[in-house]
């Protein structure tokens, strides 16, 4: 009785799809569970609102300042708000001025 050997050049092929199926499945796998793949996309699009909404608060308390900057550049300075700030940061009132505390 002969015995009957596997061809080799047919086991060659065997390994070469099995690895190439591997490395498919891998590459599905990163696709759906990977850093930037389809599970991650809903999680990156909430934190894109959110780095939104803070941008939007950030710009408007940025012009806030640069709008109070503006009124105290020393060559035109807002005179009420010059004597705002000094009487709040000196203590310092005219004797007719009623004294109003707030919580803050």
């Amino acid at each position: 009785m002969r015995r009957l050997r596997a061809d080799p050049k047919l086991q060659r092929e065997s390994i070469t799809q099995g690895i190439a199926l591997a490395c498919l499945l891998v590459l599905g796998g990163v696709v759906i569970a990977g850093p930037s793949g389809l599970l991650a996309w809903g999680e990156h699009s909430r934190l894109l609102v959110q780095r939104q909404q803070e941008i939007k608060q950030l710009t408007a308390e940025r012009n806030e300042i640069r709008n109070r900057v503006a009124l105290l550049d020393p060559r035109h300075a807002d005179p009420d708000l010059a004597g705002e700030l000094l009487r709040s940061n000196l203590n310092v009132v005219h004797p007719d001025e009623m004294v109003m505390l707030l919580n803050k």
